[in-house]
């Protein structure tokens, strides 16, 4: 079940059983035989109640099965209101909430609420082969004194070629360039109970003065990289070892890792990025 838009199939008014006049809630079809109700408008629970029937009256008719309510949170006296008429959570936002509805007598087929974070780490290194590193002022590492590449979560709508490159460029002042995702890594249960995705990735320095971010980072340099692979944190830290060991033998043997390619995307309107071998691409 998707919440992409098709063009609106309401009416605005039904006549109730008792001759009543009640007005339905305004909502567009999505694309798997669903509505959507985008609520703007004020209303007290009582008219939202009698309206919210009547509507899941008519689209019962209609043959609709999935409802999705969009609150605002100016309408946030709404939502007891939306729970006792059978609604459940699905996701929040800073300025709305997300409400659902299954209306056959069957399991819902709706899709669960974004379930992963999305985090980089960013191996950059110089001509040198000295590599970027920080300290951070909190988090695990907080004084600490390791020393570790730059990492962070992608923003929303950001791409992870642009994520690495601006936190690149936020903790050190370093501008770089996205050369490729050299592996990722997959847990669970990390952050609120959702999963993360974390992908180590390439990129190329084109600025080489450091200026740390003061807010986050308590210190930056260029570290050859045999000193930070020495580092004891590194050397007992499993996922920390195998992040190395890539970095070399991308550096030593020219490990093929995903490079970003530019595509139409098949599902929105905005292009997207699929990250692919790009050398052994070449040699097909």
């Amino acid at each position: 079940m998707s919440t992409s838009e098709c063009p609106s199939s309401t009416v605005e008014l039904l006549t109730s059983n008792n001759g009543d006049v009640v007005g339905l809630l305004t909502a567009s079809d999505d694309a798997y035989e669903g509505v959507i109700v985008d609520m703007k408008t004020h209303m007290d629970s009582a008219a939202f109640v009698s309206s919210l029937r009547a509507s899941i009256s008519h689209w019962r008719q209609q043959g609709k099965k999935g409802v999705w309510i969009k609150l605002p949170i100016e309408l946030v006296h709404l939502v007891q209101a939306a729970v006792e008429e059978g609604f459940w959570y699905h996701h929040a936002e800073p300025k709305y909430l997300m409400l659902l509805y299954w209306i056959p007598d069957t399991v819902h087929t709706l899709p669960i609420n974004a379930t992963h974070r999305v985090g980089i780490g960013a191996f950059v290194m110089n001509d040198k082969k000295e590599v970027l590193v920080v300290q951070e002022k909190s988090g695990l590492f907080q004084g600490t004194g390791i020393w570790k590449f730059p990492t962070g979560v992608i923003d929303e709508g950001e791409d992870i070629s642009a994520g690495a490159i601006r936190e690149v460029k936020e903790e050190t002042g370093i501008d770089a360039e996205f050369i490729e995702v050299l592996a990722f890594r997959q847990s669970h249960k990390s952050f609120f109970e959702k999963s993360d995705l974390f992908f180590v990735c390439m990129l190329r320095p084109l600025s080489f003065d450091i200026q740390k971010q003061e807010s986050e980072i308590e210190a930056a340099q260029w570290m050859p990289i045999e000193e930070y692979a020495v580092q004891p944190s590194v050397k007992k830290h499993e996922l920390l070892k195998y992040i190395v060991d890539i970095c070399l033998v991308k550096i030593e043997k020219g490990y093929a890792g995903f490079s970003p390619v530019s595509t139409k995307s098949i599902i929105s309107a905005h292009d997207s990025f699929l990250y692919l071998n790009k050398r052994d691409l070449s040699q097909h």
